[in-house]
């Protein structure tokens, strides 16, 4: 019980979004199977449905961290009211325009009221993206709590959401243009697609809808936005290794590793871009992006075996007859 309330008291606004979040994602689920009304071949339900689970998961990421000590509170917590509300009233937007069996993104329909929603939308995706660049500049600036290891995955885990963000406006940018039915048969005009190379609405994978037959700029936006969940999930896993291997105890070392995770993260996201980019669907790369991938892996792999060499030759635990715990704690003192 004392877990739950000590949650319930993290960042107020941000836990009211994901509150909200979480009624959605039982709405919109109820939805995808009591309601069969299609948008560009997905459930009108299914974009809400994701929406509410991405951003239940990075608030609530988000809420935990500014719960830890750090300098400038008054200025992250007004940040993140702002960050809350504007993802609320664009999240809301979703929902509605699903709802209405419409398009949320690029609606170019002249009716007063699709205008009016049109600029609240963009407005609010402002909003997002410089209030949470604003709190990532303020807590990487600083430590917040915790060892070398976590503030490492939390900074580098903020610029990778930040640079994710920020690959989300290569969508508009696109030259493209198409027309759509909505679910009641109105012929609706979209200003731009996500899909590169083929129309949006095709063949696409399971929940997510990315598609398989060309590129899809939002795995490169949905990948670097949850870099920060898998920084810090990377961050635990290493400190959980500790227990059983001595050469993960030192946090500088388990540091390194994050600082080697999350260059090997980035490349990731520069891959799926230039995937993306090149009009590939993500189950389908060719013998370019293999290789890129297989380069990429193994330079992670050997920065990582660098830093544990390093680190054993450190601490001495690829010395025979020498015991790690002693060791350590020899260096220790």
């Amino acid at each position: 019980m004392s877990a739950v309330s000590g949650v319930l008291r993290w960042h107020r606004p941000l836990m009211l979004l994901v509150a909200s979040m979480l009624v959605l994602v039982v709405v919109s689920a109820a939805g995808l199977v009591f309601d069969d009304r299609v948008l560009l071949g997905a459930p009108v339900w299914l974009k809400p449905f994701k929406f509410a689970v991405s951003v239940a998961i990075y608030a609530s990421t988000l809420a935990w961290m500014l719960s830890l000590p750090h300098r400038g509170r008054k200025w992250t917590s007004a940040l993140a009211a702002v960050f809350a509300v504007a993802l609320f009233v664009d999240v809301g937007i979703v929902a509605i325009q699903a709802a209405r069996g419409t398009f949320s993104h690029f609606n170019e329909s002249t009716a007063p009221i699709e205008e009016t929603i049109q600029v609240i939308f963009g407005n609010g995706v402002m909003g997002i993206l410089l209030a949470n660049l604003a709190i990532a500049i303020v807590l990487t600036c600083q430590r917040v709590g915790g060892d070398r290891a976590m503030n490492r995955a939390m900074h580098t885990g903020l610029a990778l959401a930040v640079l994710g963000m920020f690959l989300g406006f290569l969508i508009p940018f696109q030259a493209k243009a198409q027309t759509a039915l909505t679910t009641s048969g109105e012929t609706v005009s979209l200003q731009s697609g996500h899909s590169v190379g083929v129309p949006d609405g095709g063949p696409g994978l399971p929940i997510t809808q990315w598609s398989t037959t060309g590129g899809d700029l939002r795995i490169p936006h949905f990948v670097g936005l949850h870099g920060l969940q898998a920084m810090l999930l990377a961050a635990l896993l290493l400190a959980a290794l500790a227990a059983r291997h001595p050469v993960l105890r030192d946090d500088r070392t388990r540091a390194r590793l994050i600082g080697v995770a999350a260059a090997g993260y980035t490349g990731l996201v520069a891959l799926v871009t230039w995937q993306a980019l090149r009009g590939q669907p993500l189950i389908h790369p060719d013998a370019q992006t293999l290789t890129a991938a297989a380069l990429l892996a193994a330079l992670t792999i050997l920065s990582a075996t660098a830093v544990l060499a390093a680190a054993r030759r450190r601490h001495g635990t690829d010395q025979p007859g020498v015991r790690p715990d002693r060791d350590l704690a020899a260096a220790r003192d």
